[in-house]
């Protein structure tokens, strides 16, 4: 498990990016389960913001981050309003209507994965 944010003084964006590299291909998780992860339940808003920094970064797979119902909330922060669907449908994961469908079923959770 990836420290808590007060452990280390490390930032919390830094935190959140960690988590997101581990997210493998083809499997998306939402900006809760990412706060809640890092122990910080009620911070998915905070993560949303880490996230809309972090689209220019090729090493950060930002795309695989969505709202709780599979929605692509963050997708106006690409370089186009299509690429973070794009993105998503090249690794397989099928999206409608700029929500993923299906969502359960492609859902990583990192309180499950990375225990």
């Amino acid at each position: 498990m990836i420290t808590s944010i007060n452990d280390n003084n490390k930032d919390f964006f830094q935190m959140v990016f960690e988590v997101v590299k581990l997210i493998p291909s083809g499997r998306a998780t939402s900006y809760g389960a990412i706060a809640n992860y890092l122990g910080a339940k009620r911070s998915s808003r905070m993560v949303g913001w880490a996230m809309n920094t972090a689209h220019s970064n090729p090493e950060i797979p930002a795309h695989r981050v969505v709202n709780r119902n599979g929605l692509l909330t963050g997708k106006m922060h690409f370089q186009t309003l299509t690429l973070m669907q794009e993105l998503l449908e090249k690794e397989g994961i099928i999206v409608k209507d700029d929500k993923i469908v299906n969502f359960k079923a492609v859902f990583w959770n990192p309180m499950e994965e990375l225990a």
